[in-house]
């Protein structure tokens, strides 16, 4: 069935069409027959009751530098005139993106919402992570530098990053010799109010970080994010190369104890960092990239998969 979506993303004119996940989806959404509207995080409002935004109907292609056309801007009821919201800017997760959740949530019984708004607010990448300590590094949170001074003695190596951070961004290695990590400690104290990441350095990044992605709880596909000389960070924005990838047993077990809980957050699409076959660092639930690396290394349709989750979660809600 053809749906009215509206998609709440960063700008058109400055994503990279070849490798933008939000780009495929709705490439793959014109496929289905699904008409779109586009607007940004500012856009919403609110009045009366009722959730709008001003949004342009648009269609997509993939010709560089001519890869969307807008029709004239109207503002939408977001209750009653789509029938999904993908919810899909990049970070920063800041007061800007949990407020937008907020305001999505009033529309959920009328609007399918993916991501799940609340989910998404409730489920920050480096914090919900913690459910599933069990797979992690040893990883504390926290502003003290003493206590990572004792973590850096228990563990010889850590990796500082902070908590709220993206694409790889502000990520450093701390040897066992303590240098810097005093400097950083300050740093990151003085930049960010909440406290910081410090984990366990894991060698094994060395031959990558791998990005599973799994759409309704089900495993879609995985790409392996290496390294660039020099590097500890893998991550596709930042130098990264993505290698064709199967997963390992330990990966298996990790999709599966997520799986269930994906499914009742309502967590559609979601991507999960593994390092060395069984180390859980993330769990990207705000906007999960990867899936034009993962289709193009393993000759799968991905955006396929997450429009035909769409319907059955909405065939689910008697919205069909």
């Amino acid at each position: 069935m053809p749906l009215r979506v509206a998609v709440q993303m960063d700008p058109l004119e400055a994503i990279n069409i070849a490798g933008d996940s939000t780009f495929a989806i709705l490439l793959k959404a014109q496929e289905f027959g699904h008409t779109l509207v586009h607007y940004t995080p500012e856009q919403l409002s609110y009045s009366q009751g009722r959730v709008s935004a001003t949004a342009n109907p648009v269609t997509v292609q993939r010709v560089a530098g001519d890869h969307y056309r807008f029709g004239e801007p109207q503002t939408l009821d977001l209750g009653s005139d789509v029938d999904v919201v993908l919810m899909r800017q990049d970070p920063p997760f800041d007061l800007g993106y949990i407020t937008a959740t907020h305001l999505l949530e009033r529309i959920q019984s009328e609007t399918l919402v993916v991501n799940d708004p609340g989910s998404v607010r409730n489920a920050p990448e480096k914090i919900w992570v913690l459910d599933f300590a069990q797979y992690m590094p040893p990883t504390i949170v926290t502003r003290s530098l003493d206590l990572a001074r004792e973590f850096l003695v228990e563990h010889g190596e850590i990796v500082l990053k902070p908590l709220h951070g993206f694409a790889g961004g502000s990520v450093f290695r701390i040897g066992s010799d303590g240098n810097n990590l005093a400097a950083l400690m300050e740093l990151f104290n003085r930049t960010y109010r909440e406290p910081h990441v410090v984990q366990a350095f894991v060698p094994e990044i060395s031959d990558g970080d791998k990005r599973i992605v799994l759409v309704d709880g089900e495993v879609a596909g995985a790409v392996n994010r290496v390294p660039g000389k020099g590097e500890i960070r893998s991550n596709l924005a930042v130098g990264g190369t993505a290698a064709k990838t199967e997963l390992t047993a330990g990966e298996e077990e990790i999709c599966a104890a997520l799986a269930p809980e994906l499914k009742r957050r309502g967590l559609l699409f979601v991507g999960i960092d593994v390092i060395g076959g069984k180390w859980l660092t993330e769990i990207n639930v705000t906007s999960p990239t990867g899936i034009v690396a993962i289709d193009v290394l393993n000759g799968t349709d991905t955006p396929g998969l997450i429009w035909k989750a769409i319907d059955r979660r909405l065939s689910a809600l008697g919205r069909d």
